[in-house]
């Protein structure tokens, strides 16, 4: 079981938007085992000249790597699926990277 905080600033997190978050991560997450925990940060920036911005923000602790994202929108629920896209192709490159890694280098193989 992976230990996810949601919380939020100048914003109440509803069970439904809790939902919505915790079912966008799990399609993510069950793709890469090595998640250790996910801390997201909902909040409204309130600024007069741009008008209100959603902000939603994620760190992943993985083994061996922390990935941060940060999506901005004038919807929130926008924003969080901008965020899990990214984190999406964040973890995908991860893992890429990793498996890539496992592979012999050419000069250890032993040659036909």
């Amino acid at each position: 079981m992976i230990n996810i905080k949601i919380s939020g600033h100048h914003l109440d997190i509803t069970p439904a938007l809790r939902q919505y978050i915790t079912n966008k991560l799990d399609q993510v997450i069950r793709h890469y085992d090595q998640v250790i925990d996910v801390n997201v940060l909902l909040s409204i920036d309130n600024h007069k000249e741009k008008g209100k911005r959603q902000n939603a923000r994620i760190t992943v602790h993985l083994k061996g790597k922390e990935i941060f994202i940060e999506s901005f929108d004038e919807n929130m629920y926008s924003a969080i699926n901008m965020l899990i896209d990214k984190l999406h192709h964040q973890i995908i490159q991860h893992k890429t990277k990793l498996q890539e890694h496992q592979h012999p280098k050419i000069k250890h193989q032993e040659l036909l």
